[in-house]
């Protein structure tokens, strides 16, 4: 399956609105001017999101200056136990109580209560409840390969010598998948770190990019990321459980209208409980953000750490590609379909590669502008992501701490040869069946 990626010539035009010379036609992207930005921002505008994503951009917008030049000038560091980290600690342990209350209670009635009919069935009403809302320890997701040491001895040591550099230890395994993303996280009771390594990222990354990327990543055990933590983490998940749980159903009958009633004050308690630690953890999960980027900058350079940054700004592009081409290969049936897939899997991650490598640079200038305009970030709890660039700008240069010369890479490629393939059979076969 192979792809155009050549520009067509064309006749060189001048912008409508203010007679600037635009850039060379690429078909692909849209034709914008650099000197007034006619045509900067073509798309519609952004789906309304929900009130808390809503909630979270503003103030994603507000801190963001403040906390980039904070950051870049030196206040980096763990951070400290202010009066918000308190209170959020104070209202996890709430969160957490509550579902613990319940649990005592359930377990009260049904054991002193059996003078009655009444009370040990309220009893198991609120044990369920309990065991429902209950925090959960999850466990390695099994969407994709799961990699341990003894799959892939040289990608651990990369991670290891990276986990050195931003002051915290490894991880225990690497979940890998088609995503154009990759994040850490914590499993099990053990809470043992497990690293998520989308291809569709990893793919189109240098060398010094890869190693800014697990530089971020790392960075979040490193620097007290409050959200990592676990028993914030953990309360955040059982209040938005509890207002999934007190939703309105349809009023198909008066026992419906009944629940509806009832859960209403629980309900509004619950999502006035779920913005509330979300505002006061927010603040410093996006300075965790800035100071997992130099952290990044630390291990893979300041201009791996940039070039890992611009690279987050083409994610659309990248997941439009895969889904194009998931459905060109489901095009066809029978044998001849056979061969169509498995020739889209073979070469998926050298297509997209090469789709990467042709994408111009006013491309890129063209999607910072747009960042700037509606303050998009990775996701609304990331910070914008043209002030993440500026606060490494703003920092001190930095050189890499950890190289990955030909002889490594090459050794963690054929490491990965295996997952590639899998990735790439299920990319092509399923996320042409997948949103956005």
């Amino acid at each position: 399956m192979e792809h155009d990626l050549a520009v067509r010539p064309s006749e060189r035009q001048l912008c409508p609105e203010c007679g600037h010379a635009l850039d060379a036609t690429d078909e692909r992207f849209p034709r914008w001017c650099a000197a007034c930005d006619w045509n900067v921002d073509p798309a519609p505008p952004d789906a309304e999101p929900g009130r808390l994503a809503a909630a979270r951009r503003r103030l994603a917008r507000r801190h963001g200056e403040e906390l980039a030049a904070a950051v870049s000038g030196g206040a980096a560091g763990r951070p400290r136990r202010d009066a918000a980290a308190l209170l959020a600690l104070g209202l996890a342990l709430l969160v957490h109580g509550v579902t613990l209350a319940l649990a005592v209670a359930g377990l009260l009635l049904v054991v002193l209560g059996w003078e009655t009919v009444v009370q040990p069935i309220g009893g198991a009403v609120l044990l369920v409840v309990a065991f429902v809302l209950r925090p959960r320890m999850p466990g390695i997701p099994q969407d994709g390969p799961v990699l341990y040491r003894a799959d892939a001895p040289r990608l651990f040591e990369l991670v290891d010598d990276v986990a050195a550099v931003t002051g915290t230890a490894g991880v225990h395994a690497v979940v890998v998948g088609g995503d154009f993303n990759a994040s850490v996280a914590a499993y099990g009771w053990r809470q043992r770190r497990v690293l998520f390594l989308g291809f569709g990222l990893w793919e189109v990354l240098t060398p010094p990019e890869r190693v800014a990327l697990l530089g971020h990543e790392l960075g979040h055990f490193a620097n007290g990321d409050v959200r990592h933590g676990l028993l914030i983490r953990q309360a955040l998940r059982s209040l938005a459980l509890w207002v999934d749980t007190l939703a309105p159903s349809r009023a198909h009958t008066v026992w419906d209208t009944l629940f509806n009633v009832m859960a209403y004050l629980p309900r509004c308690a619950a999502y006035g409980l779920l913005v509330l630690l979300d505002h006061l953890t927010l603040r410093a999960a996006q300075r965790a953000e800035y100071e997992a980027d130099l952290s990044a900058a630390r291990a893979g350079s300041t201009g791996g750490a940039v070039g890992l940054m611009e690279r987050l700004l083409i994610a659309d592009s990248v997941q439009t590609l895969m889904r194009r081409e998931s459905v060109a290969a489901q095009m066809t049936g029978g044998a001849a379909g056979r061969e169509a897939r498995e020739a889209a899997e073979r070469g998926l991650w050298e297509r997209i590669t090469a789709h990467v490598s042709s994408i111009p640079a006013h491309e890129y200038e063209r999607l910072l502008r747009v960042c700037e305009r509606r303050g998009h970030g990775v996701d609304d709890t990331h910070p914008p992501t043209h002030l993440r660039l500026r606060c490494l700008a703003r920092s001190e240069p930095q050189p890499a701490q950890v190289e990955v010369g030909d002889e490594r890479a090459a050794s963690i490629a054929a490491e990965l040869a295996s997952a590639r393939m899998v990735v790439a059979r299920q990319v092509v076969r399923t996320v042409h069946g997948r949103s956005g």
